[in-house]
């Protein structure tokens, strides 16, 4: 890994600022991530600096020079700032006094004392390779702890003992993992020991932080080395305790395949598939990479040896679907993110049996109308599941596959797939029929929604017969006037509704 440090990518921001901070009496250092960055070539707007100021001193030093500032975190002894950089591009600035913090025992927030010095800032921060700084404006290096020789050598080490640092803040055993999907770094066998010995104390630490960090290592450039680190520790049995269980117990006739093992390779496969910016699917896309880790979580629990030396997981896809959702809800993943993934997981069994029996222009519709939003998604989900290594097996699937993304993308011309709706809206009906908002009119709805589905679009003329024809049948079995009318005008309200789900469909 390359360890050469080059400044030359620094905002000269960074050393305005500085010189404002020695200017008015006080140090200022550039740290962390960005000084690891340096060392990798890259750069980020996001920058963070730590100081012997106060609080109150920060302010008064940079308040002007920014274009604007926030205190939120004043608390824990920073301030940020927003300037605008080079090339006007927006810099975001985090400014902290120099700090040590703990957490208690049995608490989730980190109890706050300042330091004194650059070096004790340094030495409470989570792993070496972040524990680097730059004094500013000299830009000499600091570094005790050797984190630029640890970024060479590609290993994650702690400048404290792993176990006072990880006692300090248990979510750092979450980051070993997640700059190890990051960085593709190994993390040091003390560090990995001492995340098994205290793998329980994550469960102080809030869902959401939790989360964010999973998120971070899903979309690493080498998710299936962090997910690894996770399940080998055990902290995998406390945040994602769906994922270890993926381990099944072979049975001595290795009558089905090592789902875990198979389904880190679909994580790989499906991320591999992601496009770049200006693709249908630009990665890296987390929805896609967390359902493809999660879309066999439901066979632990459907696994069935049946009579004759089969194995079989019946509905695991729909089981999995339930259990990514309230996984996801107990991390306290956004709506968006959990409908969707959990629609992924549901629906990556459908494709199968396609090759052999070929589908109709109707299945094929319902496949796009159910997948919906997730498509581009559920195409590489459904490929990316192929892991066999037979490859007549793997070639015919991949071909099957392409026929029915060629016959997707000729019915898209064809009918719009995308935005399919019946060929008359709620209120042609009603007219039609010489209907109030009822129930009734959310079953022509639905009948004539199955009709498109099912023959594709129709003429408003021969949608208008088919609904007549469906009328005249409903007639047939109606209830007397009087029943009806007080059904219609008792279930209004709810009609409408049901109508307005229908037209949101």
């Amino acid at each position: 890994m390359e360890s050469v440090l080059d400044t030359s990518s620094l905002d000269p921001a960074v050393l305005e600022l500085g010189q404002l901070f020695v200017d008015a009496g006080y140090e200022l250092s550039l740290v962390g991530g960005p000084v690891r960055d340096l060392f990798l070539g890259r750069t980020s707007p996001d920058l963070d600096f730590t100081t012997n100021a106060t609080p109150d001193e920060i302010l008064a030093v940079a308040k002007k020079w920014a274009d604007s500032h926030w205190e939120v975190g004043r608390a824990f002894g920073t301030i940020g700032f927003r300037k605008r950089g080079a090339n006007r591009v927006p810099l975001m600035i985090e400014v902290t006094t120099y700090r040590a913090e703990a957490y208690d025992a049995d608490s989730r927030k980190p109890v706050v004392a300042f330091g004194s010095s650059l070096e004790d800032d340094l030495q409470r921060r989570d792993f070496t390779i972040n524990a680097m700084a730059l004094r500013l404006p000299q830009l000499d290096l600091v570094d005790p702890y050797g984190g630029a020789k640890d970024l060479a050598a590609g290993v994650l080490r702690t400048p404290a003992s792993p176990e006072s640092s990880f006692s300090d803040d248990p979510l750092r055993m979450m980051r070993a993992a997640r700059f190890a999907s990051q960085l593709g770094i190994d993390v040091h066998p003390d560090v990995h020991g001492a995340m098994t010995a205290m793998a329980e104390r994550i469960g102080i630490i809030s869902a959401e932080r939790v989360r964010d960090e999973l998120v971070k290592l899903i979309c690493g450039a080498h998710p299936r080395a962090g997910i690894d680190i996770l399940v080998e520790t055990g902290l995998a049995e406390i945040v994602l305790p769906e994922v270890p269980a993926l381990k099944l117990e072979t049975d001595e006739h290795h009558r089905h395949k090592d789902v875990y093992q198979h389904s880190l390779q679909v994580l790989e496969q499906a991320a591999s598939l992601e496009t770049g910016p200006d693709g249908a699917l630009p990665g890296p896309d987390f929805v896609l990479r967390f359902a493809a880790l999660m879309h066999d979580i439901g066979k632990p629990g459907t696994r069935r040896f049946e009579t004759g030396g089969a194995v079989s997981f019946r509905h695991h896809d729909m089981v999995g679907a339930k259990l990514t959702a309230k996984r996801m809800k107990a991390l306290r993943f956004d709506n968006d993110s959990i409908k969707s993934v959990a629609r992924l997981v549901e629906l990556h069994m459908r494709f199968y049996g396609y090759g052999d029996a070929g589908w109709t222009d109707s299945a094929v519709r319902r496949y796009v109308t159910d997948a919906g939003p997730q498509l581009e998604r559920l195409h590489r989900l459904t490929r990316s599941d192929v892991t066999t290594r037979n490859q007549r097996k793997a070639d015919r699937l991949s071909f099957a596959y392409d026929d029915l993304e060629e016959r997707i993308a000729v019915l898209a011309e064809q009918e719009e797939l995308a935005s399919i709706r019946p060929d008359l809206d709620g209120a042609q009906i009603m007219a039609l029929l010489g209907l109030r908002p009822s129930p009734v009119v959310g079953r022509a709805y639905k009948f004539l929604l199955e009709e498109r589905m099912e023959h594709g679009p129709l003429s408003p003329a021969d949608a208008e017969h088919k609904l007549r024809a469906w009328w005249a049948e409903q007639s047939e079995s109606a209830p007397a006037p009087s029943e009806a009318g007080d059904a219609v005008r008792g279930a209004e309200p709810a009609a409408a509704s049901a109508f307005d789900q229908h037209a949101d469909n």
